[in-house]
């Protein structure tokens, strides 16, 4: 039978290259993006195919994140892996002119939203006694010399990297495994993809609470 995979994040480069992955892996996969509502954002266009089930989430309601992953089981039978990607978008802008919508949209969106998700998967996982939940974030590069700082950016990819410290220090007491993938670079994406998947491919007890961090080099040891 099929891995039960449900991917989750924002539209970004890194979760297509990740998405790209899970469509060579398995017949059918869960795909649920944060919706883009920051002000003067384009509007995402998903990229359907006939492999991916496109669920609705609103990352800022509980709710949501519980009907998501129903729905995910529903429609995949089960969920064998958990990908939770975090790739907020940029806002570049000085303190004094941002916007407080999305100060919110931010906060609710891709910091609080995580915590909903990760109740709900661990849960399932806990009950079943069985599951992955990989969690992936890169860091953001420190802004140029004349560029303005993105302010809210760095801030969920903090919040969300020391979630994911505190799932894998707790790893160890749970049925399930959980892991943790982030990388430095960017402009790699698809080598982090693959470097992803073949850490999951070879997944044991052992492989509880453990952290990898891709680099340019250590994709080919």
């Amino acid at each position: 039978m099929t891995r039960g995979i449900i991917l989750a994040g924002n539209e970004s480069a890194l979760s297509r290259a990740i998405e790209a992955e899970t469509r060579n892996k398995v017949d059918q996969y869960a795909v649920a993006l944060i919706p883009n509502r920051l002000s003067g954002a384009p509007k995402s266009v998903q990229q359907e195919n006939e492999k991916r089930l496109s669920l609705d989430w609103n990352p800022s309601s509980p709710i949501s994140a519980r009907t998501l992953v129903i729905a995910a089981e529903n429609r995949l039978e089960k969920i064998d892996e958990a990908i939770l990607v975090c790739s907020p978008p940029s806002i570049r802008s000085s303190a004094a002119a941002l916007s407080f919508s999305d100060v919110e949209i931010m906060i609710n969106d891709h910091i609080k939203g995580w915590f909903f998700l990760v109740k709900e998967i661990a849960a399932v996982f806990t009950s079943r006694k069985h599951g992955t939940l990989a969690l992936v974030y890169t860091d953001i590069a420190s802004p140029g010399k004349d560029e303005a700082a993105d302010v809210l950016g760095p801030s969920a990819i903090a919040s969300f990297r020391a979630l994911t410290h505190g799932l894998l220090a707790a790893a160890h007491n749970e049925p399930y495994v959980t892991m943790g993938f982030s990388a430095s670079d960017t402009g790699n994406e698809t080598a982090f993809a693959a470097f992803i998947y073949k850490t999951l491919d070879e997944i044991s007890n052992r492989s509880k609470g453990k952290m990898h961090k891709f680099g340019r080099f250590n994709f080919f040891k």
